[in-house]
């Protein structure tokens, strides 16, 4: 019996320790395998945040520091800042590095993208930043201005590929129309767009979506599958912000992100379960999971709930509502849910339907993250996703199609 406990102990130890394997290299780590050659000779510039680590969680800074061939000459912080110690909406300012005494240049405040005078002494540009793969996230809009910089200035642009947490397949909502093209939609992408940063970049060049095409190289990862989803490439998680602790917390960012912008209600920010859950005051929690199960989204299961959250919308106030539960990331319409749940909720409370009760000096923001002010328009006539859902949708096949000619990874 003592054998036979032990023989159990032992391969749960295993199957832990497998799980926690390691199955691919992002770009820092082949960048490492090839010794820097791309970047010997040349004065480097560097893109990053607490994200940019390699796979024994060692910070990109760092390591080009140390590297005796690389000369890292300059640093470039995104919003929240390249050590992450800048709050979400905060402006981040020109500073010296603490560890490495090198300049710091803000991309996030009043320039948000590098002016001829951050670049005069850099002969390349790397950017090493993890991406959620939704496109209201700004680390691809800093990616491609940054991009734009290395094109009007004549520098070299390299990106260290890093996973879609969302993994290489799922593509959700419009392209960004032109009068609602913002640092939260810089591209035209859909909402969701099923591309690595590195594939992205160079469809950003090769579609020409910026004034002019830059001089750029991605350093691939290896062993990253199109499926794969985050924890399956036994990767560590740095958050890459301070609402996106956990790697499904990218999964659900576009869960509730859109409707978030409002402020109309909860969606988990200020409680333990960001943009995984809708909660209000005025909500009867089970009367709305009764009805957003009766929907029968593929892969997704809500649950009710009772909450008092600790800052932000609702701060200390009892609130109901649902937790969202995806079943089957791969099967769940993920930004379809915050639409479902702004169309049961005009159901259930007429007096509350969301463009009626919220506030209005935030549409703007809604549209911008949406992409269009289409989406607001036709789902605030009769509240029915079902008005929105073929134009959310319009243009997700033919981006598929075109994306295709710049995958990196099957």
């Amino acid at each position: 019996m003592k054998k036979y406990i032990l023989l159990c102990v032992l391969c749960v130890l295993c199957g832990a320790s497998q799980a926690q394997k390691i199955r691919i290299k992002t770009g820092i780590e082949v960048l490492k395998d090839q010794n820097f050659k791309c970047l010997e000779g040349k004065r480097v510039g560097l893109i990053t945040n607490p994200t940019g680590v390699d796979n024994q969680m060692k910070s990109t800074i760092d390591i080009l520091h140390e590297a005796p061939n690389v000369n890292l000459v300059a640093l470039f912080g995104p919003e929240h800042g390249v050590r992450g110690d800048v709050h979400a909406g905060d402006h981040v300012t020109d500073i010296k590095d603490a560890t490495t005494g090198l300049p710091v240049y803000s991309l996030y405040g009043k320039t948000r993208k590098a002016t001829p005078e951050m670049l005069k002494d850099i002969d390349v540009l790397v950017y090493d930043i993890q991406d959620i793969g939704c496109r209201s996230f700004t680390y691809i809009s800093t990616m491609g201005l940054a991009m734009e910089a290395a094109a009007e200035n004549g520098k070299e642009f390299i990106v260290l590929d890093r996973p879609n947490p969302v993994g290489g397949l799922k593509i959700e909502g419009n392209l960004v129309e032109d009068d609602c093209i913002s640092f939260v939609s810089q591209f035209k992408i859909p909402y969701l767009y099923g591309l690595t940063c590195g594939e992205l970049a160079l469809m950003l060049n090769g579609e020409r979506m910026m004034a002019a095409p830059c001089n750029l190289h991605v350093v691939k990862m290896k062993g990253w599958k199109r499926k794969m989803d985050y924890v399956q490439t036994g990767l560590q998680w740095v958050p890459s912000s301070p609402h996106i602790p956990h790697p499904h917390s990218a999964v659900f960012y576009p869960v509730s992100g859109i409707l978030g912008e409002l402020g109309y209600m909860s969606i988990g920010v200020g409680y333990t379960i960001p943009f995984q859950m809708f909660a209000a005051q005025w909500v009867e929690a089970e009367k709305l999971a009764e009805r957003l199960n009766a929907l029968n989204v593929p892969g997704v299961k809500f649950r009710p709930m009772y909450l008092k959250p600790f800052y932000s919308v609702g701060k200390g106030e009892l609130l109901q509502g649902v937790q969202v539960h995806i079943m089957d990331v791969q099967k769940a319409p993920l930004s379809d849910i915050q639409f479902l749940v702004m169309q049961e909720i005009a159901a259930l409370y007429p007096d509350r339907a969301v463009f009626e009760h919220a506030d209005k000096g935030r549409f703007r923001m809604f549209d911008m993250v949406s992409g269009s002010e289409e989406i607001r328009k036709r789902f605030s006539q009769r509240n029915r996703w079902e008005d929105v859902r073929d134009y959310w949708y319009k243009d997700a096949d033919d981006f598929r199609r075109l994306s295709k000619k710049y995958y990196l990874y099957k």
